[in-house]
């Protein structure tokens, strides 16, 4: 099903669609804010214990004997065991339950990433994805395990805090709560622009990974134009812009500290003159005051510490915003209700008044497209740049669907399948070949996942590969870089189609795959391709017109539809527009 994303949550959703992340860890969780409430309460014992030595020091000294301190401290020394065990509790549990909730988002996310479609990865830049994944869920992990830890203790400091004070003196309690009110809405006028800061660094660390990305993917294209003074200053404006984000969100992390030290001082001050005044008229006791003012630390530290947690509150607040625009993203491609599994599939295609946009733009591809492709025929596709042959491939294997009309596999329509098993009866071999950072034997092998190293080389060997990769340092065992960047074109072609050997799929698509090859490269692929696509059903799309000329059948794909259709001879004997192309050819040679 699809689901519409947000441009904005509300607090109140991200909470809403965040708990349920809890709910694996709840006992964990419970433990944990069990022991705030241990460590709380300890911290609270303190200023009662100074209010009775300090009374009754000033009442009668004799009657506090080195026993009575003694067993104060007895009892003190014990919260203090009890406290450390506590904490040592949540800082090891707590933080563990918030790494273990964040692998939970991170591997749903990235589930979910595998079920979008090619639009999506189309419109959004990888950087982003990356720093959706990892930065942003690691700010979750700090808020999902200290956001109610912290608000816990700041409730129950707040509450025994404020029974405990108003019994002591309960004018004097008043006008210190009076003024956590005014504190708390200064710090809520602050918020909404430190909110807004935040998920603009998050925006732009994400442009500055996908810069990044970019610039060093790119770096033999870069050092091929001499554009390395170029790729800095693109580099350097980025930089320049997450610079003043950072920026903005320091001044209103300046202004939450200022205002903190501010009320602070304003609360200090309330005690010592209206606290001064009453114990002078009698009202107050010596002791009580120190207590007083020993809750108010407290009571101001509490607060300091949910104003500071403030930052860290918006930072997890935008990684869950963050996560769940990824969560929300359409799954456009999806199994029907009642798909069935593909099992041996004949190969018989037919396209039946399909029609194509892409979902983005609404750029239309074709229109009422008809096309009928026999079981085991060999047919290619041809025509100008930007004439829809690839998409009508990727059609076949749902990397979109179609706007109109449907396609179908034996006589069924192919959103009648499984997309596991749809796509595991096609092979496909493109120009722009991905392999894997990893070994040569790992690349291979992803075709099939449990195939044998027996299996491995033979495919490599039906693909023209394995001369080649026996000369290589490590044999199949070599280290192939990032993207293979240690071997040639050819030999990634080579290692793709084993792949595709491997595999065994019924249906085969050629998308252009000898274009960007070397004469003698694109003779050992083509070689390699006659060889995969015998029996199987196969579709090539080839600029190189002198590859597909044993073809059963051409198609002369272009803006208007399928133009011609036929044999290298009949289209030739047409002279149209494959006859053109094919003597265009000539003539570059």
């Amino acid at each position: 099903m699809k689901n519409q994303v947000k441009e904005e949550y509300t607090t109140k959703e991200l909470f809403k669609r965040f708990l349920p992340y809890y709910k694996p860890y709840k006992k964990t969780l419970c433990l944990d804010l069990f022991c705030a409430a241990l460590t709380t309460l300890c911290e609270l014992i303190l200023p009662l214990l100074m209010r009775y030595i300090t009374n009754e020091g000033i009442r009668n000294i004799a009657a506090l004997s080195v026993r009575t301190i003694v067993t104060l401290g007895l009892i003190y020394l014990g919260l203090r065991i009890v406290d450390c065990i506590a904490n040592y509790y949540m800082a090891d549990m707590g933080h563990v339950m918030g790494a273990k909730l964040e692998t939970d988002m991170r591997r749903e996310a990235y589930n979910h990433l595998q079920q979008l479609s090619n639009t999506y990865y189309n419109n959004t830049k990888v950087g982003q994805i990356m720093g959706r994944i990892t930065n942003d869920l690691f700010d979750v992990t700090e808020f999902s395990h200290h956001c109610p830890e912290e608000f816990f203790i700041a409730a129950i400091k707040t509450i025994i805090g404020f029974a405990i004070l108003a019994r002591i003196n309960l004018l004097l309690t008043v006008i210190i709560f009076a003024i956590v009110p005014v504190m708390l809405l200064v710090s809520l006028a602050l918020r909404k622009g430190m909110k807004a800061a935040f998920a603009k660094q998050r925006k732009q660390i994400g442009e500055l990974n996908a810069r990044i990305e970019d610039s060093l993917l790119g770096q033999k294209v870069v050092k091929a134009f001499a554009n390395e003074e170029l790729e800095k200053e693109k580099f350097q404006k980025d930089n320049q812009i997450f610079l003043e984000t950072k920026k903005e969100g320091y001044r209103y992390m300046a202004a939450f500290q200022t205002s903190t030290r501010l009320f602070d001082g304003i609360m200090y001050l309330a005690v010592l003159v209206a606290g001064g005044m009453f114990m002078i008229k009698g009202l107050i006791d010596p002791g009580d005051l120190v207590a007083y003012m020993l809750y108010v630390t407290t009571l101001i530290a509490t607060i300091r510490k949910i104003i500071e947690f403030t930052e860290q509150f918006q930072r997890g607040m935008t990684g869950i915003a963050r996560f769940l625009e990824i969560m929300d993203a359409d799954i456009e491609i999806f199994d029907e209700k009642d798909a069935k599994e593909l099992k041996t599939p004949k190969g018989d295609i037919r396209f039946e008044e399909v029609t194509f946009e892409y979902p983005d733009d609404h750029n239309q591809v074709f229109a009422h497209l008809n096309l009928s492709i026999k079981a085991g025929e060999k047919v290619a596709i041809v025509g100008p740049s930007g004439g829809g042959k690839t998409t009508l491939c990727n059609l076949i294997p749902r990397f979109y669907d179609v706007t109109e009309g449907r396609i179908t596999l034996d006589g069924k329509d192919i959103k009648g399948y499984t997309l596991k098993s749809l796509r595991e009866n096609i092979g496909m071999v493109q120009q722009d070949v991905y392999l894997f950072s990893g070994t040569v034997f790992e690349n291979i092998v992803y075709g099939k996942k449990n195939a044998t190293r027996e299996e491995v080389e033979e495919a490599a060997k039906r693909a023209g590969a394995d001369g080649f990769i026996r000369e290589l340092k490590d044999g199949y065992d070599t280290y192939v870089g990032e993207r293979g960047v240690k071997l040639s074109g050819g030999q990634k072609q080579r290692i793709s189609i084993a792949r595709v050997f491997l595999k065994n799929p019924p249906i085969i698509i050629l998308d252009e795959a000898t274009s960007a090859l070397d004469n003698e490269s694109e003779f050992e692929v083509a070689r390699s391709l006659a060889a995969l696509s015998e029996g199987r059903t196969t579709l090539t799309i080839a600029h190189r017109l002198s590859s597909i000329k044993n073809s059963d059948r051409i198609l002369v794909l272009t803006d208007d539809g399928i133009a011609e259709e036929g044999d290298h001879e009949s289209l030739l004997s047409q002279k149209g527009i494959y006859y053109q192309y094919y003597m265009t050819a000539n003539e570059l040679k």
